[in-house]
């Protein structure tokens, strides 16, 4: 039963998932899940209570690899401009990852506050990888630095969501990369 249930949950998520990929926040509903999985509407409660809450279970799942990623693609560089750039492409190219797609999504969304800290402190494990390789670039304020590296990153990829309306992602990513490499050596 145990193993039923779980398997029905990862369903959910997996709906859940591609709901926001095609039509943002606004495409996650019960009655959308329940159509998706074949679950009765009344069954997709007993597994989550609100939105917020299907959100924040994506969150925990899906961030901590995400930021894998992105903190083994940093690990494979050699040096601390290596690490920044790596940092920055590697986000940009799980873009067009469904999972990641279901978190620029969430990241745009007005949510609760429980899934809102959720998502601050994975990007805060960002941000901290990251701090490591500004101190070594001689940063006196590598957090402060992160964060504006991350808004960057974050206009990227909202350039990179826009679709035809924008640049190739090609040239947004490596808009983006100059961008950081030049802003990080100061």
């Amino acid at each position: 039963m145990a193993e039923h249930r779980t398997m029905q949950r990862s369903a959910l998520l997996d709906a859940a998932r591609s709901l926001l990929s095609e039509g943002g926040t606004e495409a996650l509903t019960f009655p959308a899940l329940a159509e998706r999985t074949g679950l009765a509407r009344s069954s997709v409660y007993e597994y989550f209570r609100s939105r917020g809450a299907v959100v924040e279970e994506l969150c925990a799942v899906d961030f901590p690899v995400w930021a894998a990623e992105v903190e083994a693609a940093m690990a494979s560089a050699d040096t601390a401009e290596g690490k920044v750039e790596a940092y920055v492409r590697q986000q940009l190219t799980l873009v067009g990852d469904r999972r990641h797609r279901a978190v620029v999504a969430i990241s745009a969304s007005e949510l609760d506050a429980g899934a809102r800290e959720k998502i601050r402190a994975a990007h805060g494990g960002l941000v901290t990888m990251i701090g490591d390789a500004l101190r070594e670039l001689g940063h006196e304020q590598p957090r402060l630095v992160a964060m504006m590296l991350q808004g960057v990153v974050d206009a990227a990829v909202r350039r990179t969501e826009l679709g035809g309306a924008a640049e190739d992602p090609a040239v947004i990513t490596e808009a983006a990369v100059s961008m950081a490499l030049r802003g990080v050596r100061g």
